[in-house]
Formats: structure tokens, C-alpha cells, sequence
């Protein structure tokens, strides 16, 4: 395939193999094996990134497990999220540049970020936000795309109407808050009683305590719900919407028989991370109305480790989970 290194790439070539997380077999955080492999060429409309961090999801969880909702053919290297630097452009694209510092998503197999470098569409891609960090820029792109895409472009709310998250401290609720906020809906959060404070900060109009309090009984006629739980939580979710409202889920697709018999529509959506709308975040993010909240930053070395957390074998921080590339280091034993 065709690729174009110019300015200080074509003077120092990129190397021809890298490190990367691999997986060979479905399985637990064991399966994941940290190896030398060819680097990677960008084709047509794509982008190799010299990746500088990459963010930790639970669907890079589900993808190393085999239980994706995308067909997944192995081998297969993890990761999706990534911030890093333009290291070679593939042919048919005029609005990168080599040397250009982005953020964004590999591709829609969510496939190639654990790794030193990684090869992105180029539409899953825009520049780094200036005011972030290369770790708190790939925190951002799956779960802030996942909050914009549900409430404005599945749910379609606009100012005034009211939209119960549920899930306000999680890392897709905290932006689905700040963007209530900004678009002026009224929003009902449901949080834990340690996150009740942190969720009213980030805008919420009201926070409902899922440990003390039934979300149903402070919520009536709701335009919309955006479910990031699943779960109990969703099925009791129906009974607060008003006649024609919207469940929107992130996490499992809703009983519509049970969706027709509360007169709602309801429906799961897969998020699309596009060039458009990285843009936009971006520009909040530098303006100052959106904050981010990475919770752990490991060694890439350490990707393993992450998944633990993930998995609940290890304490799964507050925030968002990063990969520093840059301090790949040396693999912590499986225990």
C-alpha cells in the first residue's frame, strides 16, 4: 500500500516492527501476550500514529474475551482509543499532515492501539485538543462520542426537555452531565452516595442516589433516558418517560415489547466516533466547558493489568484507564 513520509519521518524512517498487545485466543487477561510484530502501513484514507497514550475501555475487555458484538478474526491486536503523533499518511488525505498531534479511534472494529504504532481511518481522527495532555486526550474520543451521540443525535433532545442518566459518575455519564448542562436540558443523575457531589458538580440539575433512593420514585414524564447500566436498572427505566419519550441505551438492546406497552420507543446504538464530531468536543475541551478524568495511567507494559481492573481483580479506578506507549517498560507477571 501507498504511504507518504515527509519533512523529519522521511529523514529518520519509522521502524519496521514495533511492540504491541496481541491476542491469539479468546480468554481472560492471561490471553493477552506482549509482542514484536511488523509495524503497520496506512492504506488509502488511512493514518499511521505513532501512538504516544491509549486509552483502556471495557469493550477492549469484551473484544479480548470473544464476546464483541462485532465479528472479531484473530489474531487481533487491543485497543481502539489512542492520542499520538502523524508518523505517515496513506493515500487521498489533504487535512493531516505528518507531524500533526491527533486524537480519536483506530477503527470501527475498535482494533490496533496497544502499540507503539497504530493505523487509524483517517475519519476517526482530528487534532489533539491543545490544552490536553497526549493521556488525557485518549481518554476522550469512544466515551465523550458516546455521550454527544446519545443524547443529540439518538435521543434528539433540545433545551428545556429532561433526560435521566443514569450512571452520572461513570466515565460516559460524566460527559453526558456536562452536555445536558451546556445544551441546557434539565438532567436527573443517578449516582452512588460517594459520587453524589462530584456528579452536581459536573451540572446535574438533580442526583438521585441509587443506594438510598428509587430513581422511579423521583423522576415522572421524562423526555428521555440515556442508559449507560443495563440491567434492572433499564427494564424500571420505562415506567419514568412520558408518553412517547426515548430509552436510549449504550449497553444492551431494550425489551421493545415492554417499550411498546409504556407507549416509548427505545433503542441501542454502537457508537461512531467521526472527524466531525472529535472537532467538536475538542473545541469544548480547549474553550473550558467540558473537563476530562483520567483515573489510572499505566505503562504499556502494564495492559494487562489494566484488563484486571477491568475484571474486578484489581481496583478499577475512578476515571478513565491510559496507556503511556511512551514508557512501554517491561511486562508485570500475571498473578
Amino acid at each position: 500500500m501507498t504511504s507518504t513520509l515527509v519533512g523529519n519521518a522521511a529523514k529518520n524512517p519509522e521502524p519496521s516492527s514495533m511492540k504491541a498487545w496481541r491476542v491469539h485466543a479468546f480468554g481472560p487477561p492471561e490471553a493477552m501476550i506482549f509482542e514484536t510484530v511488523p509495524r503497520p502501513d496506512p492504506g488509502p484514507g488511512e493514518v499511521l500514529v505513532k501512538v504516544h497514550a491509549a486509552g483502556v475501555g471495557p469493550w477492549d475487555g469484551w473484544i479480548r474475551a470473544g464476546r464483541s458484538a462485532l465479528p472479531q478474526p484473530l489474531p487481533l491486536t487491543l485497543g481502539s482509543d489512542l492520542s499520538g503523533e502523524v508518523a505517515a499518511l496513506g493515500s487521498g488525505i489533504s487535512e493531516l499532515a505528518v507531524g500533526d498531534q491527533v486524537f480519536g479511534v483506530t477503527n470501527t472494529q475498535f482494533l490496533g492501539a496497544y502499540a507503539e504504532y497504530a493505523v487509524a481511518s483517517a475519519g476517526m481522527l482530528a487534532r489533539k485538543p491543545s490544552s490536553l495532555s497526549y493521556a488525557e486526550a485518549a481518554s476522550v474520543p469512544v466515551i465523550a462520542v458516546t455521550a454527544w451521540q446519545g443524547l443529540f443525535d439518538q435521543a434528539r433532545l433540545e433545551a428545556g426537555q429532561t433526560v435521566v442518566i443514569h450512571g452520572g459518575a461513570g466515565n460516559v455519564g460524566a460527559y453526558a452531565v456536562q452536555f445536558a448542562r451546556r445544551a441546557r436540558l434539565r438532567s436527573i443523575a443517578t449516582a452512588g452516595t460517594k459520587d453524589i457531589d462530584y456528579v452536581r458538580a459536573l451540572g446535574a440539575d438533580k442526583v438521585v442516589d441509587y443506594h438510598t433512593q428509587r430513581f422511579e420514585d423521583e423522576v415522572k414524564d421524562a423526555d428521555a433516558v440515556l442508559d449507560l447500566v443495563g440491567g434492572e436498572t433499564q427494564t424500571r427505566s420505562f415506567q419514568v418517560l412520558r408518553p412517547g419519550g426515548k430509552l436510549i441505551s449504550a449497553v444492551s438492546q431494550p425489551d421493545q415489547d415492554r417499550a411498546n406497552h409504556h407507549g416509548v420507543s427505545a433503542a441501542f446504538f454502537l457508537v461512531e466516533v467521526t472527524t466531525e464530531r472529535l472537532r467538536k468536543i475538542a473545541e469544548l475541551i480547549d474553550r473550558g466547558e467540558l473537563k476530562t478524568r483520567v483515573g489510572a495511567v499505566l505503562p504499556l507494559a502494564d495492559a494487562r493489568e489494566a484488563h484486571m481492573m477491568l475484571e474486578g481483580r484489581r481496583p478499577l479506578p475512578s476515571g478513565k484507564i491510559i496507556l503511556n506507549v511512551e514508557a512501554s517498560g517491561e511486562v508485570t507477571p500475571a498473578a
